[in-house]
């Protein structure tokens, strides 16, 4: 057998799972050479949670052998990690985080500020390498989009710096609060509790100007714009007639369409989050993470998953394939679900002793953080260590 050629080997290598092929890699250095090559795992890697390759088969993070992110995938199916507690803070907090390459980004009261993940994002620099500033009150959202760094705030400001800390500009958005925002292209969407939903142009000669104010007669909790923008999609309170989850167009600001009819009084929509253009996530009061085709002539959510202790959920990030983390409101409960299951895979309990919401939560293959009122969690699921038991 060790006389074949390598393309025979790598097609017989490619009927086995990763057991045999973890036994076969131990036979000799030819094979273990063989096997150690992307081309062998990524059929593997496609059907794993979390190794970076998505749905549509794009891998987003290449410079990680496929074999490696496997290994580090079958962590995060069993549970097995490492808990550490990154940063605290005195006063409790509504944080929020984004991640961009190696730096976390992190609210804190009436600033964001920017710190560098260490070596594979192993760890924290505790020092913040840039702090952005300006809010009179909290920031209530931010977001990093094409080296911007945008965020709306407590005061009804917004508020754009890059991430160079070189440029800066701030008006007045809406008479109340910024709930939320996001931003694509050289396009800003923010929401707030005024019961308004505006879009604002990004372009650095029209930097402040409001294109559309969509009135949308209820509290804007979040706003999502499509990856091909050509719309935008809402999540308010359900506290009128409409749906919570409204689709408007970015162009003129009407109305598209509504998903779903079956909302309870209350059941606001408190994060959204676009998979592809045609595939969205949704979480937010009622318990529920929905999945919504925009295909489909129903509008109707095609899956859906229940947290089972009856908590809100605050957020929910994917991998873009089969892996859904989403924050409770109670217990700092942080719970990975498999698409292809209906239960919850696993669940870390991150507060204790006291009880805090998960605000905010990104990761990556390797890691998970979360922001909580008192602190910011990480979950390194690179370890060999048994599971952490709370």
């Amino acid at each position: 057998m060790l006389g074949l050629p390598e393309d025979i080997l790598l097609l017989l290598f490619s009927y086995s799972g990763t057991q045999a092929l973890g036994s076969l890699a131990q036979v000799c250095r030819k094979f273990h050479s063989l096997i150690s090559r992307d081309t062998l795992w990524r059929r593997i890697a496609k059907a794993s949670l979390n190794t970076g390759i998505t749905r549509l088969g794009r891998d987003t993070v290449p410079h990680i052998a496929l074999k490696e992110r496997v290994q580090v995938s079958q962590n995060w199916q069993r549970g097995r990690c490492r808990q550490e507690i990154l940063l605290r803070w005195k006063c409790n907090l509504l944080p929020w985080l984004q991640l961009d390459d190696q730096w976390l980004y992190l609210s804190q009261a009436a600033d964001i500020r920017a710190y560098q993940l260490t070596q594979n994002g192993v760890g924290l620099q505790r020092r913040p390498v840039s702090i952005y500033t300006g809010h009179r009150d909290d920031v209530c959202r931010f977001v990093v989009s094409e080296s911007h760094v945008i965020s709306g705030g407590g005061d009804g400001k917004i508020i754009v710096c890059d991430t160079y800390n070189s440029f800066y500009a701030a008006y007045s958005a809406h008479n109340q609060e910024v709930n939320c925002i996001d931003s694509r292209g050289h396009v800003i969407v923010s929401g707030s509790r005024d019961k308004t939903a505006r879009i604002w142009s990004l372009s650095s000669n029209r930097l402040g100007e409001s294109l559309h104010t969509i009135r949308t007669e209820d509290r804007v909790w979040s706003v999502a714009i499509n990856p091909t923008l050509s719309s935008v999609m809402t999540g308010t309170a359900c506290c009128g007639h409409a749906s919570p989850l409204r689709i408007w167009d970015l162009q003129s600001g009407q109305l598209e369409s509504s998903l779903g009819s079956d909302f309870r009084r209350g059941a606001g929509v408190l994060d959204i989050l676009y998979e592809t253009p045609s595939v969205v996530l949704t979480c937010g009061y009622d318990t529920y993470i929905r999945q919504w085709d925009m295909r489909a002539s129903t509008r109707r959510s095609m899956m859906e998953w229940e947290e089972p202790h009856d908590s809100a959920l605050y957020c929910l990030q994917s991998d873009g394939n089969f892996m859904i983390a989403s924050g409770s409101s109670r217990y700092g409960v942080v719970r990975l679900w498999d698409k292809r299951q209906t239960k919850t895979l696993q669940v870390f309990f991150l507060s204790s002793p006291s009880s805090s919401p998960v605000y905010c939560l990104r990761f990556t293959t390797s890691h998970l953080y979360a922001a909580l009122a008192h602190a910011l969690y990480t979950l390194d699921f690179t370890t060999s260590e048994p599971r952490h038991e709370n």
